[in-house]
Order: structure tokens, then sequence, then C-alpha cells
């Protein structure tokens, strides 16, 4: 009798999953049916990386940055109501949201054709220059990622962040780069003396640094790091699910709104965006 049941159950499990992966298959051939089901039950799942100014949780608990802020606009105009954030490690967002953990990435993440395999972007808010923290008065005159490797100097930066491959094309040794979790260690590395320079998109240091007290450290002039010896200006966006073109579609019309009216800068503007950094690039362009 235990095994006859069991046998059923894995029959019905078995059943289950076939026929929801017929209706996921149906769904996907034809853009996905999650703006639907999102609408239906007034809420939308945000994936986060407590990076600021994109995305983070604030001292108060609240879920703020140029992300979120976006985010509310536009899923409200779509009829959802509700974004529900869950932070989670940066190397974790596409994972998280490829295994349905939430249901779209907001946390300004860089459009790069190997991400392109992996899932679907909007078309980018931003575009975004680099910059360091250095100690005060740039003791090694570090302005670049050639100046990082030209002078030994001890590189830091964020785990999975693109910098990582700027310092490379530029001659730093990968093995030497020291990856934290995020800006704010990357402030302490450096007030420290355990690391000569933290690498960043530029509003992201310039920010940290204007939030310290300390006066031990500064940030430098953004500049245009390169990649394969040609220059490259990271642009950010929201990332869905390849299967789900219909949202990804519904929220870049609504974007563009946006971008015409100048709402999107206005918008971004009080988490330290300046309007150079606004950018009419494509996600088709950048998956290239």
């Amino acid at each position: 009798m235990l095994a006859g049941a069991a046998s059923l159950a894995a029959l019905g499990t078995l059943g289950t999953t076939t026929a929801c992966s017929r209706v996921a298959s149906a769904k996907a051939g034809n853009g996905g049916g999650l703006l639907e089901r999102l609408r239906a039950q007034g809420n939308v799942r945000l994936g986060i990386a407590g990076e600021q100014p994109y995305s983070y949780i604030d001292e108060n608990g609240e879920l703020t940055g140029s992300s979120p802020a976006i985010a509310r606009i536009i899923f409200k105009r779509l009829g959802i109501e509700n974004v529900q954030p869950l932070p989670t490690e940066f190397n974790s967002l596409i994972p998280g949201l490829n295994s349905q953990q939430f249901d779209v990435v907001a946390a300004g993440m860089y459009i790069n054709p190997d991400r392109c395999q992996q899932v679907i972007f909007a078309d980018p808010e931003y575009e975004m220059r680099d910059a360091f923290i250095v100690r005060k008065g740039n003791p090694k005159g570090l302005h670049s990622y050639k100046d990082i490797a030209e002078k030994g100097a001890k590189l830091a930066t964020g785990v999975g962040y693109a910098e990582i491959d700027y310092a490379v094309d530029a001659g730093v040794k990968k093995s030497g780069i020291k990856l934290l979790p995020d800006q704010l260690a990357g402030l302490l590395e450096v007030q420290g003396g355990r690391a000569d320079v933290f690498a960043g998109t530029a509003i992201t240091v310039r920010n940290v640094v204007k939030q310290s007290k300390s006066g031990k450290t500064e940030y430098t002039d953004d500049f245009v790091p390169t990649l394969d010896g040609k220059p490259d200006l990271g642009t950010g966006a929201f990332a869905f699910r390849k299967s789900e073109s219909n949202l990804r579609d519904a929220f870049n019309e609504e974007l563009h709104k946006m971008k015409k009216s100048g709402e999107l800068f206005r918008v971004m503007k009080p988490f330290g965006f300046v309007e150079r950094e606004m950018t009419t690039k494509t996600a088709k362009e950048r998956c290239k």
C-alpha cells in the first residue's frame, strides 16, 4: 500500500510538473503571462543588491534608491500597486531572477553581452563613468586603471563589478584585486590603508565619500574606462526573465515616456545623478 501510494504521489507530481511546463512554455512563446499575474496579485518582487544609490534599505529599514523610485512609478502605471524588496548579493541577482525568487532585478545592473545571454533588459536609465576612492590628497596619483597597473597600487572593488574587467583590461592582475561587498567596505579599506584605491561607478564613490565624516578619503574626477581597448560607458537597467518579454516591453513603454518628458531625470536627480548621465542608448545596442 505504501509503495502504491508513493507511486501515485510520484505520478501526480510528475503530471503537475509536466502540465506546468506546458503552460510555461506556451506563455514563454507568447511573451509570458507574468504581467497579468502581477496585476492580479497587486505586488511585484524586486531583486536588489544593497548598493547606493541604485537600490538599498536605508537606516529606517525602508526601500530606497533610484531603481525602486522608478519601479514604484512604472509598476503603478502598469496596474501593480506594491513593490516588495528582496535583498541578495549582487552575484545572486540573475540566478535568483531565473529561479523565480523575484520578478525583476532592480539594481542598476550594467548591460553586457554575457548577461544578455541569461536575461532580457529594459533600455538603460543611465550611462556611467568610473571614479576612485583614494586617500586624502591622492598620494599615489591614481586617476586611471593604467595608473594602478603601472604603480602597482592595491586595488579593491565590488564582487561582480564591471570595474574588475576594466582593471584587467588595463593590465592589473586579477588575482591581486581585493573583492568587497560594497562601496562602504571599499571606503573603509582605503581609510585603513589596506587598499590604495577602491574603484566603482562615479556616483557610488561620490555618494559614499560625501557621506563619510572621517575626512581621510576623497574621490577622483570621473573618467571613461576602456574595455578591449575601446572606451566603454557602462549602462544600467532593469532585468527580466527571458520568457517575460511582455512585461519588459510594457515597462519599456512607460520608461520611454518618462525619458521623453524629463520625468526620469527628475526622479533620479535626488539620488546624485547628473544630467549627462542620462542616456538614449538601447539594450539591443549594449547586448551586441
